[in-house]
């Protein structure tokens, strides 16, 4: 009689214990639910793509689950120091493991949050030199078209920790050019001819107005600079087409766009004694007090 009290104590004490933990459990995986399906709403109405609502919604469901059952155990009877720090090794190990796998997704996180780059917008990454086309933004990686038709797979921490220049949110983009023209060119007609080139181009914005200024005094040219803007969605366009156009009035007025030029002098001793020849800018040659200089 006293085995089978003692068995049927023990017994008692288990279903007591398992009911707890039945009872427990439900009310964690409650709960976990419940979270769950805030938190996806939460980033629903916030904007942030499906597949990311998803992944941290299950996330934050796994996590409850987990605590609920380790709470379930303790309340059960159960000693869960054995599990805790069983627990406690793997998840240094998966953190020394997964530490750039995790950098990568806390990135892509912070992206969608603080959104400095969206698809389709243009973008150049300065402290890689990449500019391009944004085409898909995921959790771990971003991807890029260049401009030359490469497509690159770049992980979030790399985009995050770049300076990014987004080239497609302005309305506008302004467009420099520095032209030179030669010391004898009339540089109030030079402008003028210049300016012409501007207000007959459609894509140029009357506002900002155009700027046209000498910017320096060269050593063969007076370089003139150029500022103007266009929409932003044009910009590489007319970049690389305007400054043809500009070149090719100014040859029609008449201006000259010098190249480099640069003066040699050479200084030759003679075997007469006291005497010299300096080669240099056209013009013969000339005597001087200590001998002859020749200018060619």
């Amino acid at each position: 009689m006293t085995q089978l009290a003692g068995i049927l104590g023990r017994l008692a004490h288990g279903l007591y214990g398992l009911t707890l933990f039945a009872a427990v459990m439900g009310v964690g995986i409650a709960f976990a639910m419940l979270v769950r399906r805030m938190v996806r709403k939460t980033l629903a109405l916030g904007q942030v793509p499906l597949y990311v609502a998803d992944l941290a919604s299950k996330a934050v469901y796994y996590t409850i689950v987990g605590l609920a059952a380790v709470v379930a155990l303790s309340v059960a009877g159960i000693d869960v120091t054995g599990f805790a720090f069983a627990g406690s090794l793997l998840g240094v190990a998966l953190g020394f493991a997964a530490q750039t796998v995790a950098s990568n997704f806390f990135s892509g996180l912070f992206l969608y949050i603080d959104k400095p780059l969206q698809p389709g917008e243009f973008v150049e990454l300065q402290d890689s030199g990449i500019i391009g086309r944004v085409v898909d933004i995921t959790m771990f990686s971003t991807r890029i078209e260049t401009l030359d038709g490469r497509m690159l797979r770049i992980p979030n921490e790399s985009i995050f920790g770049s300076t990014i220049v987004n080239l497609h949110r302005t309305v506008a983009r302004r467009i420099e050019y520095s032209v030179g023209i030669s010391y004898s060119a009339n540089t109030d007609y030079a402008k003028q001819v210049i300016m012409r080139v501007l207000d007959e181009h459609p894509l140029v914005l009357a506002e900002p107005k155009p700027m046209i200024y000498v910017e320096d005094l060269g050593d063969s040219a007076v370089m003139l600079k150029v500022h103007f803007w266009v929409p932003s969605w044009k910009w590489l366009e007319v970049k690389m087409s305007l400054l043809a156009e500009i070149k090719k009035a100014l040859d029609e007025a008449g201006i000259e766009i010098p190249f480099p030029q640069r003066v040699v002098w050479l200084r030759v001793e003679s075997s007469q004694e006291g005497q010299a020849i300096s080669l240099g800018a056209p013009g013969g040659v000339e005597e001087t007090g200590e001998g002859a200089t020749l200018s060619a």
